[in-house]
This record gives C-alpha cells, structure tokens and sequence, in this order.
C-alpha cells in the first residue's frame, strides 16, 4: 500500500514539473520580438497621423493600411509562437489596458480639440507621436505581467 503512494506522489510530482516546464516555454515563445512594439507603434503613429492632412482620402487609405497590417501582424506573431492572446483578456493584465485607454482618451482628446477646435495644424502628428511611445511602453509592460502570469509568478 505504502509503494503505490510513494509511486502515486513521485508520478504526480513528475507530472507537475512537465507542467512547470512546458509553462516556461510557453513564456519564453511568447514575448514577442522588439521589432513587434516598434512597428506597431510606428502604424499608429501613421494612422493618427493622418488626421492632420484633412483629408478624408488619406484617412481611409491609413485606416486599410492600419488594419491589414495589424492582421498580418497576428498572423506572425502566431507563426512566432504558435498562438494569439487576446489583449484584453481577464487577469493582471487588464491594469495595462486601463491605463493603455486612459492615455488613448486624454490624449486624442487633446489632440482633435487643438486641430480641430483651436485650428493647429499637426496637433494629430504630435498625439500620434505621444500614442506611440506609449503603446510601446504599454505594450512591453503588458507583455512581462503576461509572460509573469505564465511563469506562475506574482
């Protein structure tokens, strides 16, 4: 009786490390490459950008650009690593979008009303240019309270 629980708890603790192992790797594919943030950044700079020109042309050609880019760059990142997480997944990781949302809100806010309201030419270019940096910032932070997550860490 006492073999089987001591082959029971060897078993099970086995199990538990090939768990604890395959979660490691899974973290380790899942941080994507820097070159990931800074295009990102970079089509959203593009995008809010656009809104400076006045014209509504432009703006839909960065809207279609903006888009498709942003589908190709799912599909590579599940090349990368074999899947996609959903941003705004539930857990630890929801503090980064609120504070991702926040900056998006204050800042387009300013944005539209000095280009808009108060006639600045460029305003948007220096939004898009703020929005940017932060997603790049934001993005990173969001990426390593994930990979924490995966890693089993607080």
């Amino acid at each position: 009786m006492e073999s089987n629980e001591v082959s029971d708890r060897a078993a099970a603790e086995a199990g538990l490390a090939a768990l604890r192992s395959q979660r490691a790797a899974l973290a380790e594919r899942a941080m994507q490459p820097w070159w990931y943030d800074a295009l990102l950044s970079l089509l959203l700079f593009g995008f809010i950008s656009s809104y400076s020109l006045r014209n509504n042309w432009v703006t839909l050609a960065a809207v279609v650009v903006f888009l498709l880019c942003l589908r190709g760059m799912v599909v590579l990142y599940q090349r990368h690593t074999g899947f996609w997480v959903h941003g705004f997944r539930k857990g630890r990781t929801r503090k980064a979008i609120r504070v991702w949302f926040g900056c998006v809100v204050v800042v387009l806010a300013a944005g539209f009303t000095a280009e808009l309201a108060l006639d600045l030419r460029g305003a948007m270019v220096v939004a898009g240019a703020v929005l940017a940096v932060a997603l790049l910032l934001v993005n990173r932070w969001w990426s390593r309270i994930y990979i924490a997550e995966l890693r089993g860490e607080r």
